[in-house]
């Protein structure tokens, strides 16, 4: 018997190849969010047992010491670049690591988690502004659309459909530091393009130090002021998640994405959080799938398509 190999057609496979590559940044994006969306939940439920502060600077504290061990020899190599470029990765630290989430932990106090979902869900337009202010990048109508779409997919799940919502909402000091977090979140993903060229992890260590490093003095006042906490093991649980899922895995994920398809694409997978929230609660609480739920899922999806099958 003659064995005959099968005809292979690498034309035909490279597409395919090349298709199942370009998914891989979205992916790994949609780690990020997934991640972060039970981050503003937990934080308004730990609120009570844990000063705002002390909570970052725990997390960033935490991450720092977790993921050192596995990052030291490539923060040995990358020594000399992360030491000439200190000046931008301390921006970046203070603007994505110690800013952000002290502002969102801060700003749970005295707003509520519809209100600081509200105001999160439009990072994607302030990105998309910041890259048209800092580098001149063109968006399209068509983009534009698809980002208005997606915001009001996620407002439409984060209001569970009641528009009516909108006209009970109360805006206090909280919002308006979600306001100055969303900002300067938004400043973060748009200089990651001007990050040192230095390996992602070793990114990460030098930002994780030099955000909890850039916390210490608000820190110690925080401490000075209100005393510590008592530590729990709820606390702990808490630290520990924020410290391993929203930094360590949202962040390396979302640097990387960021880096493969630019700041205003990547932008939009914010607005995945409500979304994943939403499949969370069905997963783990038993709630159910709404008619808002979907709608708001089918505005965010076809906004997203609008957005990347559009030309700027």
């Amino acid at each position: 018997m003659v064995y005959v190999k099968p005809f292979e057609d690498p034309d035909h496979e490279q597409p395919t190849r090349d298709f199942a590559k370009s998914l891989v940044p979205y992916l790994v994006l949609s780690v990020a969010p997934l991640c972060w969306a039970g981050n503003i939940v937990l934080a308004r439920g730990v609120a009570d047992v844990i000063p705002p502060v002390a909570f970052a600077f725990w997390r960033w504290t935490l991450a720092f010491i977790l993921i050192l061990p596995f990052t030291r020899r490539q923060m040995a190599r990358d020594w000399r670049e992360i030491t000439r470029r200190w000046k931008m990765l301390f921006l970046l630290a203070v603007l994505g690591i110690s800013s952000f989430n002290t502002l969102l932990y801060t700003a749970v106090h005295t707003t509520t988690a519809i209100n600081g979902s509200l105001i999160q869900s439009s990072m994607p337009a302030v990105i998309v502004l910041l890259s048209l202010v800092l580098y001149r990048e063109k968006i399209s109508m068509r983009q534009m659309i698809g980002v208005l779409l997606c915001i009001v997919g996620a407002c439409l799940i984060v209001l569970r459909g009641d528009l009516k919502t909108l006209l009970n909402l109360s805006f206090v000091q909280g919002d308006l530091l979600m306001i100055v977090a969303v900002v300067f979140y938004g400043l973060y993903s748009a200089l990651l393009r001007r990050r040192p060229a230095v390996h992602p992890l070793s990114f990460l260590t030098a930002t994780f130090f030099l955000g909890a490093a850039g916390l210490l003095p608000v820190y110690l006042a925080e401490l000075a002021a209100v005393g510590p906490f008592v530590l729990s093991r709820n606390i702990v649980a808490s630290i520990l998640y924020v410290a391993v899922f929203p930094s360590i895995a949202a962040y390396f994920c979302w640097n990387k994405g960021v880096d493969a398809v630019g700041p205003n694409r990547a932008g939009l997978f914010i607005n995945l959080i409500p979304v994943f929230a939403s499949l969370l609660s069905v997963g783990l609480l038993g709630e159910s799938i709404r008619g808002f739920h979907i709608a708001g899922m089918s505005l965010i999806f076809i906004g997203m398509a609008m957005f990347y099958l559009a030309r700027a």
